[in-house]
């Protein structure tokens, strides 16, 4: 069985699946309209309710409507005065009523990440709402999620399993001990003690399970590596970097497969979990979990988290390193933690978060391909001189403020930024934690920084004609704008500041 789905306690079902977008449960609302319906059928008014449980009107109305999750003592008390048992109300069945039941599916259709996409008002399911109208509302919802389902039927698959996969390791910390577990007991087999896991150490687990590493120039161009199982052999590339990290993470990946007792996919799903597992596998071979939280856990005492330090006592890049934070800072130091690595365009590659941080979500709740706010840590770093050490940054949002350590590198395609980040009461923890850098993001709000100036859109709209990159369209469905694939924004300055100035002779 997958270590990933071992470590869930079988997350894929239906009973343990992390809450999905758009997805039906027991929740605050159910719960909330469960009241509702009692409170109305003993002709009881909020007032009268909230006077007989002790409680106010204005916490029992947000209550009935699924803003606030009522607390157990309070649905106990709620119950008696109602005369019902306190299982009715977290019962998980239908609701009583059909009207009941489309008025949750109308809130939750509005609460969608495809709803807010829209920009349009919500619509209040009050009782003053005809019943053919909520009726109607909840078809047109039903409706239009199902023309973008269909419309992003190819990539689609691709992304709701990213998303699934994401959302799974949200729920367990991005934390699997099966594998560390594994993990450890191999390069402690190795002779692997502290610091950097050696090349001769990774040919030595290699050696253990049966195989020889052999380093070639002609693999095939549309593998990384190839592992003759009949013959015992794992073919690498060259060495581009001697001593580079590269190389060991790509053995470690392909003795994964091996360790792990991975079968050929049989769905892009589980090709994605396969990779994961594997990527995981090696990370925690190169930074394996004792050395690396006892290094961690000396740092955090001395108040001087960093990636950089960790990055160097392991020998490996920076992404490998901030990555494996997220790996280990909640499940052993208690840390929620979020990470990005973010490309120059302001695209999002990839994301982690457990700390809250609103991660730009497309409407099916992926945020692979979205563009992330120009004030935050990820962005902004990008404007700094000085790339050669971390760069830091407090960001106030929405959802609080948010202290983020960022650093940027460059490959064939493109420069990149790596981040990492927690919420404001743990920066403590870290170094950077004085910087006086300070922005504020309003996103998702348009105004924060996706909608032109005034004055640049009234001087460029209808003289701007930008051809989009086809890799804008390749990674997410088509943003908002005149020109599918282009950021108006960033076309509008660039014309403005290269425009011919006026002839003054």
């Amino acid at each position: 069985m997958s270590p990933l789905r071992v470590a869930a306690l079988e997350p894929l079902s239906e009973q343990n699946a992390p809450e999905a977008p758009g997805r039906r449960g027991l929740d605050a609302l159910s719960v909330g309209r469960r009241i509702r319906h009692h409170r109305q059928a003993r002709g009881l008014t909020l007032a009268q309710l909230g006077e007989a449980v002790g409680t106010a009107q204005s916490l029992l109305s947000q209550v009935e409507n699924g803003k606030r999750e009522p607390r157990l003592s309070l649905i106990g008390a709620v119950a008696d005065a109602l005369g019902v048992p306190a299982a009715d109300l977290l019962d998980p069945a239908p609701p009583p009523t059909h009207r009941a039941a489309l008025e949750i599916e109308l809130e939750q259709a509005q609460r969608s990440p495809l709803f807010r996409s829209l920009g349009l008002p919500r619509v209040s399911s009050s009782r003053k709402l005809p019943l053919d109208a909520l009726e109607a509302l909840v078809a047109l919802h039903a409706e239009l999620a199902r023309r973008h389902d269909a419309s992003n039927a190819t990539p689609e698959e691709a992304r709701r399993a990213n998303t699934e996969i994401r959302l799974l390791l949200r729920a367990v910390d991005n934390h699997l001990p099966e594998i560390e577990e594994v993990a450890e007991d191999l390069v402690r087999a190795a002779g692997y003690t502290v610091g950097a896991l050696t090349h001769r150490q990774v040919a030595r687990m290699a050696h253990d399970l049966g195989f020889t590493i052999i380093h070639v120039d002609d693999l095939p161009h549309s593998t990384r590596t190839v592992t003759d199982l009949a013959n015992g052999r794992i073919y690498l590339p060259p060495a581009s970097i001697p001593g580079g990290h590269g190389l060991r993470s790509l053995a470690l990946q392909a003795i994964a497969h091996r360790v792990l007792g991975h079968e050929r996919p049989a769905s892009y799903t589980e090709f994605l979990r396969q990779r994961l597992e594997i990527n995981y596998f090696a990370a925690c071979c190169l930074l394996p979990r004792s050395a690396a939280v006892e290094f961690l856990s000396a740092a955090k005492a001395d108040k001087d988290l960093a990636v950089e330090d960790f990055r160097d006592a392991f020998g490996v890049t920076h992404e490998a390193a901030a990555h494996r934070l997220t790996n280990l800072l909640t499940s052993h130091l208690g840390i929620p933690v979020h990470f990005l690595r973010v490309g120059d365009d302001g695209a999002l590659y990839r994301g982690y978060e457990n700390d809250g941080v609103p991660f730009p979500q497309d409407a099916s709740g992926a945020v692979e391909g979205q563009t992330v706010c120009r004030q935050w840590t990820a962005r902004t770093v990008f404007e700094v001189r000085n790339r050669t050490t971390e760069n830091y940054q407090y960001t106030d949002t929405p959802a609080g403020t948010f202290w983020c350590s960022s650093q940027t590198g460059s490959t064939e395609g493109g420069g990149f930024s790596i981040t990492v980040g927690v919420p404001y009461a743990h920066a403590k923890w870290f170094r950077g934690r004085d910087t006086r850098v300070r922005r504020r993001s309003t996103c998702p709000d348009a105004a924060c920084c996706r909608r032109p100036d005034v004055e640049l859109e009234r001087r460029w709209a209808d003289a701007a004609w930008p051809s989009a990159r086809l890799h804008a369209q390749t990674l997410a469905p088509l943003p908002s704008g005149r020109f599918p694939g282009v950021d108006d924004v960033e076309v509008y300055e660039f014309l403005a500041s290269h425009a011919p100035r006026p002839d003054t002779t």
